[in-house]
């Protein structure tokens, strides 16, 4: 894959995430303590909150591995596995810009996380 096209897709993600990243911040809705306010609304609000909050936390993760990409595309070596050095398909990188191994690499390492 060509620089530019690399850029081109490196670009879009971040821009995708950091705009699903700030629909997940937490946002406090100053809501006082009320000792007759609804239990079953203070659940609710509470998991909302903690989904939210995993939600932004997946989102970092992937604006970190979005961060070692643009840090690979600089250094030369974007399109390649860290693992193997072996090239990342042109294919794989349209629809995971990100990717850090090839298909078949992370296959094996998702079988060995398994079990």
């Amino acid at each position: 894959m060509d620089d530019e096209r690399a850029r081109e897709l490196l670009a879009a993600e971040r821009q995708r995430l950091e705009r699903a990243l700030s629909r997940h911040m937490h946002e406090d809705d100053g809501e006082q303590s009320d000792p007759f306010f609804d239990v079953g609304n203070l659940a609710a609000k509470l998991y909302q909150d903690e989904l939210e909050e995993s939600l932004a936390e997946d989102l970092r993760v992937q604006l970190a591995a979005l961060e070692r990409a643009e840090q690979r595309l600089a250094s030369g070596t974007y399109g390649l596995s860290i693992e193997s050095g072996k090239p990342i398909t042109d294919e794989r990188l349209e629809v995971l810009p990100t990717a850090e191994r090839t298909a078949e690499e992370e296959r094996a390492r998702a079988g060995r996380h398994k079990g």
